[in-house]
């Protein structure tokens, strides 16, 4: 019932305009909305306040034009919009799932959608800043780096499970009393997912360093990692979740890191008895689809709202299919990964890490 309240949000926000708003004013506009309704906002996830009196929420924004309800003409003002895709190592099996897409969007707003399947996010990057790609769907880290490096937008979150975000989490065992914070973990054996995990490392790492537990002195990743070195016991890259785990379970390590959905996807209930989440560290933002700097707010407008239908019963197969999201709400940048893109810039050297990992030539 909450996946269909938010979707039928969308829906009516899109149509009354709210995605017609400039990026400068939407951001403008975040600082006029009441703190006890972005609190209500919090609530209402969280099942505490209904949809009522969220909705009436949304209603004061509209009626004091803190949101625009004015309808605007969403003209293209381009021939052809380039589309770039999360690089997979089977594009032969996204293409068709694509082209499902871009025939969705070339009948929806009437101009000719080209789709790139690259083997890297190099590709994106650049073709953002020469103009050669329009508009792209990214990874969480790669959309910052794309966002830092060329000023292109995010515009759209993807749903997933009902949110936008999930959770990154400490792990240790059980019978483990020593461990109780975030901080607690510096000096101690820890596992990490990868270099460039999301909730395995940027966050937990990132936010050690942003709070003062752990200093990087120097300005690449050779830094980064003797910093590594210097402030836990041991480190581990364990490649995943799941090998993670194991090792806190076989007693390797005293802390692992990762989301707070993985003992419960990858463990029996007998081994999910034995570990204590520590602490959530915060949420680690989904997929996102962000468009060039020098689209127009037109054009970015009527395809933002073309997508935005992909929410709709009779078209949402074409977005599952895709990479299984269940809807695409619209946000900003600093909204959707702001928070998050500080931990990726505080980890020297680790922004061409994130976009090597989708290298598939390397």
């Amino acid at each position: 019932m909450k996946l269909e309240t938010i979707l039928a949000l969308v829906t009516i926000i899109v149509a009354i305009g709210v995605v017609t708003i400039p990026l400068t004013q939407n951001v403008q506009a975040q600082s006029l909305i009441p703190d006890w309704i972005k609190t209500n906002a919090g609530w209402w996830v969280d099942g505490a306040v209904d949809d009522t009196t969220f909705l009436n929420g949304i209603e004061y924004l509209i009626e004091n034009k803190i949101i625009n309800v004015l309808s605007e003409s969403k003209s293209i003002d381009v021939d052809t919009i380039t589309i770039g895709f999360i690089p997979v190592e089977k594009a032969d099996e996204l293409t068709p799932k694509a082209q499902a897409l871009q025939e969705f969007l070339e009948n929806k707003i009437g101009v000719d959608i080209e789709i790139v399947v690259p083997t890297d996010y190099e590709t994106i990057i650049e073709g953002m800043r020469f103009g050669h790609i329009d508009a792209a769907f990214m990874d969480t880290g790669p959309a910052w780096i794309t966002h830092q490096r060329t000023g292109a937008e995010v515009v759209l979150a993807e749903l997933v499970e009902g949110k936008v975000n999930y959770q990154a989490t400490v792990w240790t065992l059980a019978d483990n009393d020593s461990i109780n914070s975030l901080a607690d973990t510096v000096g101690k054996r820890v596992a990490f997912t990868s270099i460039t995990g999301s909730s395995g490392f940027i966050r937990p790492m990132g936010t050690l360093v942003t709070e003062g537990y752990i200093n990087i002195e120097g300005d690449d990743i050779v830094a980064l990692q003797s910093a590594l070195a210097q402030n836990f016991e041991s480190y581990t890259f364990t490649g995943g979740y799941k090998a993670a785990l194991q090792l806190l379970l076989n007693g390797n390590v005293d802390v692992a890191f990762g989301s707070d959905i993985a003992p419960k996807k990858y463990l029996d209930l007998a081994d999910q008895a034995k570990l204590r989440p520590v602490t959530t560290i915060g949420p680690v933002p989904s997929h996102v689809f962000i468009v060039n700097a020098d689209m127009s707010e037109s054009t970015r407008d009527a395809l933002v709202a073309a997508l935005v239908e992909l929410n709709y019963d009779e078209n949402n197969s074409i977005l599952q299919n895709l990479y299984g999201a269940e809807a695409l709400v619209p946000t900003t940048t600093t909204m959707h990964i702001g928070d998050f893109g500080k931990y990726i810039d505080v980890l020297t050297g680790l922004d061409q890490l994130i976009i090597d990992k989708y290298n598939k030539n390397k």
